[in-house]
């Protein structure tokens, strides 16, 4: 290569060079100015777009402030509304205020002439009674009684008459029904009942076999009563032990499983155990026989497998020497009766007389009268309200509210009440009589009184001086209701009062 050509490519390098720069500066040129036109025009729209908004500001300002005064305006007629409002009930009361002044004033003044008056007419009460008393001679008060005396004297006799026509026609009707209806239950239900005692003594073949039942060191006495949960009593009764529980079931346990220690002849700790485990079961097959018996003879439907067994248990249970379960039976029969006679409905009345003394099986067990207990039970399972209700208040412990309630207890009251039905100790009869009589005979105008029908009936013979016949009515009453008070009695007792006038001449 020459040196024309290095210097041509030098020149030609360097004019390009030099071109190359020129058309740079001119295009950073344009470009500057594009970007320059750009801003300004972005410049001068922010501009319009504040002076916009500037512009909405202002105008949303003063709706605003538009706003603020119309409700400082509203504000304003409201307060001078209510203000004007109170100002009126202001006056409003005043004006009361006034008013109740002066009905006080007024009323002031009238009780001052009420007063004034009331004054002016006791004075002349007083005067017209003296005045009256000057010319009758008499008091007040003797006034008074003689003119109540006046007044007795005519209408006594009459009111005696229509009270005794009342009595004796409302008496004669009830009674009639009454004799009616119980004479037809009873007479159905009139087999022959006893009564039984629960057995709580042992009788022993001799009494060396006391010493067998003590055991040594008293170990076999011991395991009974701890089997049986019951008390032994060995004394100097000859050839009998005697059984102390609370339980009769429990009783007759002990009962059963020592006759059969004393058939079987060993008696020691462990065949005291298998005894009284085989007199248990019989006593159980015993209780659910008597239950099932008890329902077939009253001939009720329904009861349930554990009510049956309750009720069994009713035949180691006696009251006043009444056996419980016979009682039970004897009231669903009776029951049974006066709801067929009453068209009251039969098969609620006989099943609730069955068993409104169940809870006198497990009351020893439990809190509460029998009444009570026996009604939890109903409960329990499943009964009829009708039963329920009728169970509980058997003994009046509450109101009755259907006619089988008050059946079962008459029916209860005639099984209990019969004669025969209870026995009591001649102690206790005498004294209870003693007692009747006294009542009686604690009320003034009474001569003398008896006691008959087994203290049913009080006979009451009054002085006919100072006993009339309307005081006769008040007398027996009076002295029924001091019996109910004061004495404890099954039934019912009858209070006669008698009063008679004899008139007595002779001739000669």
């Amino acid at each position: 290569m020459d040196i024309l050509s290095i210097i041509f490519a030098v020149v030609a390098l360097g004019v390009g060079a030099g071109g190359g720069y020129a058309y740079r500066k001119v295009q950073i040129s344009k470009d500057v100015s594009n970007v320059e036109a750009k801003a300004e025009k972005k410049i001068a729209d922010a501009e319009t777009k504040a002076k916009e908004i500037v512009l909405e500001a202002k105008d949303e300002a003063m709706k605003l402030a538009e706003k603020a005064k119309q409700e400082e305006k509203e504000r304003h007629d409201q307060l001078s509304a209510s203000e004007r409002r109170v100002s009126q009930r202001e006056e409003a009361l005043d004006k009361k205020s006034d008013e109740l002044d002066k009905k006080r004033d007024d009323l002031d003044k009238n009780k001052e002439e009420i007063e004034t008056t009331k004054n002016d007419l006791r004075e002349i009460r007083v005067k017209q009674q003296e005045a009256l008393e000057k010319i009758s001679k008499l008091t007040k008060d003797e006034a008074k009684d003689k003119l109540l005396q006046m007044v007795e004297k005519d209408y006594k006799k009459d009111v005696v008459n229509y009270i005794k026509k009342i009595e004796e026609e409302t008496k004669e009707e009830a009674d009639t029904k009454a004799r009616e209806i119980l004479v037809t239950a009873i007479q159905r239900v009139a087999g022959e009942q006893t009564a039984e005692n629960t057995v709580t003594a042992v009788a022993l073949p001799n009494d060396e076999i006391k010493g067998r039942i003590i055991g040594r060191e008293g170990r076999n006495i011991q395991a009974i009563e701890r089997a049986t949960g019951c008390d032994i009593i060995v004394d100097d009764t000859p050839e009998t032990i005697v059984i102390s529980g609370f339980d009769p079931v429990r009783r007759n346990v002990a009962k059963v499983a020592i006759e059969k220690l004393i058939s079987d002849g060993r008696i020691h700790p462990g065949r005291i155990e298998e005894a009284v485990a085989k007199a248990q079961e019989e006593i159980d097959k015993t209780i659910k026989e008597a239950g099932e018996k008890a329902v077939y003879e009253a001939g009720v439907a329904g009861v349930p497998a554990e009510m049956v067994k309750l009720l069994g248990r009713l035949k180691y249970r006696t009251s006043f020497a009444q056996n419980v379960l016979q009682h039970s039976v004897e009231t669903s029969l009776l029951a049974g009766a006066l709801a067929s006679e009453l068209g009251a409905d039969v098969a609620i009345a006989k099943k609730a007389g069955l068993l409104h003394d169940i809870g006198k099986a497990i009351d020893q067990d439990m809190e509460g009268g029998h009444a009570v207990i026996s009604r939890d039970i109903a409960k329990k399972f499943g009964m009829s309200d009708e039963i329920v209700h009728a169970i509980e208040a058997h003994h009046e412990d509450v109101p009755f509210h259907t006619v089988e309630a008050v059946i079962i207890q008459v029916a209860d009251a005639i099984s209990a009440g019969r004669p025969g039905a209870r026995r009591d100790s001649l102690d206790n009869y005498v004294k209870r009589l003693t007692e009747l009589e006294n009542i009686a005979n604690s009320f003034e105008g009474v001569e003398k009184s008896y006691a008959i029908q087994a203290g049913r009936e009080v006979r009451i013979f009054v002085s006919p001086e100072k006993i009339d016949d309307l005081a006769a009515l008040k007398l027996a009453k009076d002295i029924a209701t001091k019996v109910e008070a004061d004495l404890k009695y099954p039934g019912q007792i009858k209070v006669n009062v008698i009063r008679e006038t004899r008139a007595i001449e002779y001739a000669k």
